[in-house]
Protein backbone atom coordinates (compact mmCIF):
# COMPACT_ATOMS: atom_id res chain seq x y z
CA UNK A 1 0.00 0.00 0.00
CA UNK A 2 1.49 3.56 -0.65
CA UNK A 3 2.71 5.73 1.97
CA UNK A 4 0.99 9.88 2.13
CA UNK A 5 2.76 11.46 1.61
CA UNK A 6 5.07 9.73 -0.65
CA UNK A 7 9.07 10.43 -0.91
CA UNK A 8 9.48 12.95 -3.34
CA UNK A 9 13.13 15.00 -4.52
CA UNK A 10 12.99 18.68 -4.92
CA UNK A 11 12.24 18.14 -9.05
CA UNK A 12 8.40 16.83 -7.30
CA UNK A 13 7.78 19.12 -5.30
CA UNK A 14 4.82 20.80 -6.20
CA UNK A 15 3.06 18.33 -8.03
CA UNK A 16 -0.11 16.94 -7.21
CA UNK A 17 -0.24 14.19 -4.82
CA UNK A 18 -3.87 13.35 -4.75
CA UNK A 19 -7.07 14.93 -5.75
CA UNK A 20 -9.99 13.69 -3.37
CA UNK A 21 -13.25 13.61 -5.12
CA UNK A 22 -16.61 13.28 -3.96
CA UNK A 23 -18.47 16.13 -2.44
CA UNK A 24 -21.10 17.77 -5.35
CA UNK A 25 -21.06 21.30 -4.44
CA UNK A 26 -18.20 24.07 -2.95
CA UNK A 27 -15.92 23.14 -0.09
CA UNK A 28 -15.81 25.34 2.60
CA UNK A 29 -13.40 24.50 5.06
CA UNK A 30 -11.08 21.53 5.86
CA UNK A 31 -9.31 20.46 9.12
CA UNK A 32 -6.74 17.46 9.69
CA UNK A 33 -6.97 15.47 13.01
CA UNK A 34 -4.11 17.24 15.44
CA UNK A 35 -2.68 14.03 16.59
CA UNK A 36 -0.67 13.41 13.49
CA UNK A 37 -2.84 10.71 11.75
CA UNK A 38 -3.42 12.92 8.63
CA UNK A 39 -7.50 12.49 8.79
CA UNK A 40 -8.76 14.90 7.02
CA UNK A 41 -12.26 16.51 7.56
CA UNK A 42 -14.10 18.45 4.74
CA UNK A 43 -17.09 20.72 5.20
CA UNK A 44 -19.16 21.05 2.28
CA UNK A 45 -22.18 22.71 0.97
CA UNK A 46 -22.88 20.25 -0.16
CA UNK A 47 -24.76 19.63 3.46
CA UNK A 48 -22.08 17.02 4.62
CA UNK A 49 -18.76 16.22 5.84
CA UNK A 50 -16.55 13.70 4.23
CA UNK A 51 -13.51 11.62 6.99
CA UNK A 52 -10.49 11.05 4.29
CA UNK A 53 -7.44 8.70 5.19
CA UNK A 54 -4.42 10.31 3.44
CA UNK A 55 -2.38 7.16 4.45
CA UNK A 56 -4.59 4.91 2.33
CA UNK A 57 -3.95 6.93 -0.30
CA UNK A 58 -6.98 9.40 0.12
CA UNK A 59 -9.77 6.32 0.66
CA UNK A 60 -13.02 8.23 2.00
CA UNK A 61 -13.45 6.53 5.56
CA UNK A 62 -16.83 7.76 6.54
CA UNK A 63 -19.65 10.78 4.89
CA UNK A 64 -21.37 12.25 8.64
CA UNK A 65 -24.77 13.41 7.56
CA UNK A 66 -27.55 15.96 9.99
CA UNK A 67 -27.03 19.28 8.50
CA UNK A 68 -30.13 20.28 6.68
CA UNK A 69 -28.62 22.82 4.78
CA UNK A 70 -24.76 24.59 4.14
CA UNK A 71 -21.53 23.27 6.61
CA UNK A 72 -19.63 26.26 6.69
CA UNK A 73 -16.82 24.96 9.14
CA UNK A 74 -15.56 22.39 11.23
CA UNK A 75 -12.59 22.15 14.19
CA UNK A 76 -10.90 19.13 15.57
CA UNK A 77 -10.69 19.07 19.33
CA UNK A 78 -6.95 19.40 20.34
CA UNK A 79 -7.26 15.49 21.58
CA UNK A 80 -8.57 14.78 18.09
CA UNK A 81 -11.30 12.93 19.29
CA UNK A 82 -14.44 15.76 18.81
CA UNK A 83 -15.29 17.55 15.59
CA UNK A 84 -17.25 20.56 15.73
CA UNK A 85 -18.82 21.69 12.10
CA UNK A 86 -20.89 24.40 11.80
CA UNK A 87 -23.20 25.56 9.45
CA UNK A 88 -26.92 27.80 7.70
CA UNK A 89 -29.85 27.47 9.80
CA UNK A 90 -28.13 27.92 13.06
CA UNK A 91 -26.61 24.67 13.35
CA UNK A 92 -23.76 23.31 15.53
CA UNK A 93 -23.12 19.53 15.52
CA UNK A 94 -20.62 17.81 18.39
CA UNK A 95 -19.52 14.78 16.66
CA UNK A 96 -17.30 11.61 18.07
CA UNK A 97 -14.78 10.82 15.88
CA UNK A 98 -13.89 7.13 17.19
CA UNK A 99 -17.24 6.40 16.69
CA UNK A 100 -18.39 8.65 13.65
CA UNK A 101 -21.37 9.43 15.53
CA UNK A 102 -23.06 12.59 16.31
CA UNK A 103 -22.87 13.41 20.25
CA UNK A 104 -25.59 16.67 20.16
CA UNK A 105 -26.70 19.50 18.38
CA UNK A 106 -25.67 22.74 20.54
CA UNK A 107 -29.06 25.07 20.59
CA UNK A 108 -28.93 29.22 21.62
CA UNK A 109 -27.87 30.71 17.84
CA UNK A 110 -30.64 32.95 15.73
CA UNK A 111 -29.04 33.21 12.27
CA UNK A 112 -26.18 30.54 10.66
CA UNK A 113 -23.14 29.90 12.55
CA UNK A 114 -20.25 30.53 10.16
CA UNK A 115 -17.35 29.76 12.05
CA UNK A 116 -15.80 27.44 15.37
CA UNK A 117 -12.53 26.50 16.98
CA UNK A 118 -11.70 24.50 20.23
CA UNK A 119 -9.54 26.26 22.92
CA UNK A 120 -5.98 24.66 23.72
CA UNK A 121 -6.96 22.29 26.50
CA UNK A 122 -10.30 20.94 24.41
CA UNK A 123 -12.70 22.83 27.61
CA UNK A 124 -13.98 25.11 25.66
CA UNK A 125 -15.77 25.87 22.01
CA UNK A 126 -16.22 29.04 20.11
CA UNK A 127 -18.81 29.56 17.52
CA UNK A 128 -19.24 32.76 15.48
CA UNK A 129 -22.66 33.63 13.64
CA UNK A 130 -24.85 36.26 11.80
CA UNK A 131 -26.50 36.53 15.10
CA UNK A 132 -24.06 39.15 15.98
CA UNK A 133 -22.70 36.95 18.70
CA UNK A 134 -19.77 34.49 19.44
CA UNK A 135 -20.69 31.69 22.00
CA UNK A 136 -18.40 29.85 24.40
CA UNK A 137 -19.70 26.59 24.77
CA UNK A 138 -18.84 23.50 27.44
CA UNK A 139 -19.00 20.90 24.41
CA UNK A 140 -18.95 17.90 26.88
CA UNK A 141 -22.27 19.12 28.03
CA UNK A 142 -23.68 21.40 25.85
CA UNK A 143 -23.83 24.53 28.28
CA UNK A 144 -23.46 28.43 27.18
CA UNK A 145 -20.96 29.12 29.72
CA UNK A 146 -20.53 33.31 27.62
CA UNK A 147 -21.89 35.11 25.15
CA UNK A 148 -19.52 38.10 23.47
CA UNK A 149 -22.28 40.47 21.60
CA UNK A 150 -20.91 42.57 18.94
CA UNK A 151 -24.43 45.03 18.88
CA UNK A 152 -25.55 46.83 22.03
CA UNK A 153 -28.07 46.70 22.86
CA UNK A 154 -28.42 42.45 22.55
CA UNK A 155 -30.53 42.95 19.52
CA UNK A 156 -33.71 40.24 19.38
CA UNK A 157 -34.22 37.31 18.02
CA UNK A 158 -35.81 38.33 15.24
CA UNK A 159 -33.76 40.78 13.99
CA UNK A 160 -30.65 38.71 15.08
CA UNK A 161 -31.85 36.35 12.55
CA UNK A 162 -32.05 38.72 10.07
CA UNK A 163 -30.03 41.29 7.92
CA UNK A 164 -27.76 43.41 10.15
CA UNK A 165 -24.62 45.19 9.85
CA UNK A 166 -22.86 42.94 13.00
CA UNK A 167 -22.30 39.82 11.57
CA UNK A 168 -19.42 37.82 12.88
CA UNK A 169 -17.45 36.59 10.38
CA UNK A 170 -14.65 34.40 12.10
CA UNK A 171 -13.38 33.73 15.61
CA UNK A 172 -10.03 32.24 17.06
CA UNK A 173 -9.09 30.98 20.37
CA UNK A 174 -5.47 32.06 21.42
CA UNK A 175 -2.68 29.40 22.39
CA UNK A 176 -2.92 30.92 25.92
CA UNK A 177 -6.24 29.57 26.25
CA UNK A 178 -7.37 33.17 27.79
CA UNK A 179 -7.63 34.94 24.33
CA UNK A 180 -10.00 35.04 21.45
CA UNK A 181 -10.45 37.37 18.29
CA UNK A 182 -13.38 38.22 16.31
CA UNK A 183 -14.32 39.79 12.71
CA UNK A 184 -17.59 41.42 12.22
CA UNK A 185 -19.59 43.61 9.67
CA UNK A 186 -18.86 46.42 11.65
CA UNK A 187 -15.18 47.19 10.32
CA UNK A 188 -13.82 45.87 13.60
CA UNK A 189 -11.60 42.92 14.84
CA UNK A 190 -12.19 42.44 18.54
CA UNK A 191 -9.96 40.74 20.86
CA UNK A 192 -11.58 39.33 23.92
CA UNK A 193 -10.44 37.58 27.71
CA UNK A 194 -12.72 34.65 28.05
CA UNK A 195 -13.59 35.72 31.80
CA UNK A 196 -14.86 39.52 30.10
CA UNK A 197 -17.69 39.73 28.83
CA UNK A 198 -16.46 43.07 26.62
CA UNK A 199 -13.09 43.84 24.47
CA UNK A 200 -9.70 44.27 25.61
CA UNK A 201 -8.64 45.65 22.81
CA UNK A 202 -10.16 46.69 19.22
CA UNK A 203 -8.91 47.29 15.81
CA UNK A 204 -10.21 48.94 12.60
CA UNK A 205 -10.64 46.15 9.85
CA UNK A 206 -12.50 46.32 6.68
CA UNK A 207 -14.20 43.66 4.68
CA UNK A 208 -12.82 41.16 7.48
CA UNK A 209 -13.52 37.41 6.69
CA UNK A 210 -11.44 35.22 8.47
CA UNK A 211 -8.61 35.47 10.99
CA UNK A 212 -6.12 33.16 13.11
CA UNK A 213 -3.45 33.00 15.50
CA UNK A 214 0.38 32.05 15.17
CA UNK A 215 1.25 29.51 17.35
CA UNK A 216 2.82 31.91 19.78
CA UNK A 217 -0.35 33.90 20.05
CA UNK A 218 1.65 37.02 19.64
CA UNK A 219 0.06 37.71 15.97
CA UNK A 220 -3.07 37.77 14.50
CA UNK A 221 -3.86 37.18 10.75
CA UNK A 222 -6.44 38.41 8.92
CA UNK A 223 -7.91 37.88 5.63
CA UNK A 224 -10.08 40.05 3.98
CA UNK A 225 -12.72 40.08 1.09
CA UNK A 226 -10.61 42.61 -1.38
CA UNK A 227 -7.55 40.08 -1.35
CA UNK A 228 -5.69 41.27 1.65
CA UNK A 229 -4.02 40.12 5.11
CA UNK A 230 -3.61 42.63 7.96
CA UNK A 231 -1.14 41.30 11.39
CA UNK A 232 -1.69 42.71 14.59
CA UNK A 233 0.24 41.83 17.79
CA UNK A 234 -2.05 40.42 20.32
CA UNK A 235 -2.52 41.38 23.68
CA UNK A 236 -0.18 39.97 26.01
CA UNK A 237 -0.52 38.59 29.54
CA UNK A 238 1.15 36.33 31.62
CA UNK A 239 -1.33 33.40 32.48
CA UNK A 240 -1.36 32.82 36.17
CA UNK A 241 -0.21 29.90 37.53
CA UNK A 242 -3.94 29.14 38.34
CA UNK A 243 -5.09 29.01 34.93
CA UNK A 244 -1.98 26.90 33.59
CA UNK A 245 -2.90 24.20 35.80
CA UNK A 246 -6.24 24.90 35.02
CA UNK A 247 -5.31 23.69 31.03
CA UNK A 248 -3.17 21.07 32.17
CA UNK A 249 -5.98 19.54 34.25
CA UNK A 250 -8.59 20.12 31.40
CA UNK A 251 -6.78 18.83 28.67
CA UNK A 252 -7.30 14.98 29.89
CA UNK A 253 -10.41 15.71 32.50
CA UNK A 254 -13.86 16.31 30.83
CA UNK A 255 -16.48 18.34 32.15
CA UNK A 256 -18.35 15.45 34.11
CA UNK A 257 -14.97 13.82 35.64
CA UNK A 258 -13.86 17.42 37.23
CA UNK A 259 -17.22 17.54 38.58
CA UNK A 260 -16.63 14.18 40.75
CA UNK A 261 -13.70 15.88 42.25
CA UNK A 262 -13.07 15.68 45.96
CA UNK A 263 -12.73 19.33 45.88
CA UNK A 264 -14.28 22.75 47.17
CA UNK A 265 -17.03 24.20 45.28
CA UNK A 266 -15.28 27.17 44.31
CA UNK A 267 -12.79 24.83 42.53
CA UNK A 268 -15.11 23.18 40.34
CA UNK A 269 -16.61 26.28 39.29
CA UNK A 270 -13.28 27.52 38.03
CA UNK A 271 -12.06 23.95 36.59
CA UNK A 272 -15.07 24.18 34.34
CA UNK A 273 -14.95 27.55 33.38
CA UNK A 274 -17.45 29.09 35.43
CA UNK A 275 -15.70 31.85 36.84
Amino acid sequence: MASFPPRVNEKEIGKLLLNLVDHTEVVRDLTFAPDGSLILVSASRDKTLRVWDLKDDGNMMKVLRGHQNWVYSCAFSPDSSMLCSVGASKAVFLWNMDKYTMIRKLEGHHHDVVACDFSPDGALLATASYDTRVYIWDPHTGAILMEFGHLFPPPTPIFAGGANDRWVRSVSFSHDGLHIASLADDKMVRFWRIDEDYPVQVAPLSNGLCCAFSTDGSVLAAGTHDGSVYFWATPRQVPSLQHLCRMSIRRVMPTQEVQELPVPSKILEFLSYRV
